[in-house]
């Protein structure tokens, strides 16, 4: 079979498991990313994330993470909600209303790599979903499935920026996809100026450091900085500001994922459900949750901030 066949395995391989978009970049050193990486850590906007430091190589050069690498694959999988939130209720990102995305995409790329061994060969691969020194975003830019925005997020022409994205690096040489060269933000700049702590930097650089979904879910302190008092707008977990007010999110589509539904508890606690909360319950009403991450602590003192 030769490449031009391969690459039509992937991209129907990638459909058949219900992914959105399948783009394919040739793999190759991160050059201006490594240097962004770079003035972005050196600049504290990391905040304590001190894992972003770790492994910079890693990020930048797909080769150190499989061997002989040769095309990064990227995927992206819808999770916008049909339903949303009661209103004026504390705030949950999108992405945490239905069940942990890690698992979810883990089990569909590790069936993606086996159908594609089954049917092209023996591959070197891993997948990647958020949790390993990848920069998924760019190598979404460099396989044509969207631009990074002013708000650093993916954003997709057809579909909006709520997607996951997923990426597998292969040693299979693949038809590499044309990368999008055009900014599509144009003059816009909703999600600059409605960000509630003025995250969001000019040459779409995010202040990690000053952002909501830092500070609700990766700040580890058991205090929340004074001076960010009254500026959480009612989010208790997560942000999803820039994104809702970005014009290219009103092509969204529902996502059919249904492991992304959601729960009961997320569209209807009320702020005393909230407060009434205990551990032993939030261990089994959120076992499955993205909310696991902040931990019951984490959960229970953002919400202190909202008051």
């Amino acid at each position: 079979m030769n490449q031009t066949h391969h690459t039509k395995i992937v991209k129907q391989t990638a459909t058949l498991l219900g992914f959105d978009f399948c783009g394919i970049a040739t793999a190759g050193f991160l050059d201006e990313d490594a240097r962004r990486l770079e003035t972005w850590l050196n600049k504290g906007m990391h905040g304590d994330m001190q894992y972003m430091e770790k492994h910079f190589d890693l990020r930048t050069d797909p080769s150190k993470l499989v061997s002989g690498a040769k095309s990064v694959i990227t995927l992206l999988l819808n999770y916008f909600p049909e339903n949303f939130q009661d209103a004026d209720e504390p705030k949950i990102a999108k992405y945490a209303y239905g069940d942990d995305y890690h698992k979810v995409i883990r089990k569909k790329l590790n069936h993606f790599l086996f159908l594609l061994r089954e049917k092209i060969g023996e591959i070197n691969g891993r997948g990647f979903v958020d949790s390993a020194p990848v920069l998924e975003r760019s190598w979404a830019q460099k396989s044509g499935l969207g631009w990074i925005g002013k708000n650093g997020n993916l954003i997709n022409k057809k579909q909006g920026s709520f997607f996951f994205i997923a990426s597998l690096i292969t040693d299979l040489q693949l038809n590499a996809d044309e990368a999008l060269a055009k900014d599509y933000c144009g003059t816009c700049t909703r999600c600059i100026d409605e960000c509630p702590t003025d995250a969001i930097l000019p040459d779409k650089i995010v202040d990690g450091s000053k952002c909501i979904s830092y500070f609700t879910i990766e700040l580890k302190d058991a205090l929340i900085p004074e001076k960010m008092k009254g500026k959480f707008d009612d989010w208790l977990f997560g942000c999803d500001v820039c994104q809702d007010v970005c014009p290219w999110n009103s092509f969204s589509k529902n996502t059919t994922v249904k492991e992304f539904t959601p729960t009961h508890e997320i569209l209807h606690f009320t702020k005393n459900d909230w407060e009434e909360l205990t551990l032993e319950k939030f261990k089994i009403v959120f076992q499955n949750s993205p909310l696991k991450r902040s931990k019951y602590a984490g959960i229970k003192r953002n919400l202190q901030f909202l008051k």
